[in-house]
């Protein structure tokens, strides 16, 4: 399974904003994208980046994830 976050994460400059998003043509669904959050959360304990906003279905599934990149 490839890493959304880190990919998301080695295209951006410091202090750049990003959306991490799901992309179907690369074979990710919703299920599998829940977990780049559990990456993006790694990702800010070792003060990589922040994470600025969460947006949520409905039924709770993580959808995109914004984040910011400080290191």
């Amino acid at each position: 399974m490839r890493d959304i976050a880190k990919e998301v994460y080695e295209k951006m400059k410091v202090g750049a904003a990003a959306w991490i998003r799901p992309v179907s043509a690369k074979g990710d669904t919703l299920e599998s994208f829940q977990a780049a959050h559990a990456s993006a959360l790694g990702m800010e304990e070792e003060g990589l980046i922040r994470i600025v906003k969460v947006l949520r279905q409905d039924d709770g599934q993580i959808q995109e994830i914004r984040i910011q990149r400080l290191a």
